[in-house]
């Protein structure tokens, strides 16, 4: 019986290490293959100008320079990366104005992401500003962790930290200041 000699074995284990190199590497080159996924929009749309309805009447109207719909992904949504204009209108016709730079619409929570200088206003005169800001379509309800300036006929508050009624009838707020004039 034959041993190896100790000259042989650093070609044994150069062999060995070869062997299990090559096939670690063919491994790893499908486990990258597996694991890599495309993720590239199913719907793509240029100047869009979408209007909802409910019962026949106008609930919103979405005017958007660029869409972005990712509809085959595990949790869907559509993009708005040049920003959207939304007019929501209530039963009564009045409007609220929703302005933002980028925007994203979860469609299985119905949540949309605000980001980038939004502005939110009113035919009252009303306007908030802020950086990200969530809306709850389902709700119809805002809300936000930053830091916000509203601005009313009644004066100018600043605080971090508010939610709201799309009408602004209802308003949470966290930490503010300001001036405000009471009636």
């Amino acid at each position: 019986m034959m041993y190896p000699t100790r000259n042989s074995i650093p070609y044994i284990l150069a062999f060995l290490f070869c062997f299990f190199e090559m096939g670690c590497e063919s491994n790893f080159r499908d486990v990258q293959k597996m694991g890599f996924a495309e993720f590239s929009p199913s719907g793509d749309a240029d100047g869009i100008n979408l209007k909802y309805t409910d019962s026949g009447r106008i609930t919103a109207n979405l005017i958007s320079p660029k869409m972005l719909d990712y509809a085959t992904v595990e949790y869907p949504f559509t993009e708005f990366p040049k920003g959207i204009h939304l007019t929501l209108f209530d039963k009564n016709g009045k409007q609220t104005y929703i302005d933002a730079m980028y925007a994203v619409s979860h469609k299985t929570t119905n949540i949309i992401d605000l980001q980038n200088a939004v502005k939110i206003s009113n035919q009252n005169g009303e306007l908030l500003e802020t950086e990200q800001l969530y809306y709850d379509q389902k709700n119809e309800w805002f809300f936000t962790e930053k830091n916000f300036k509203f601005t009313s006929p009644k004066g100018v508050s600043y605080g971090k930290g508010i939610d709201f009624s799309k009408d602004f009838k209802k308003v949470n707020s966290q930490k503010i200041s300001g001036e405000v004039q009471s009636e």
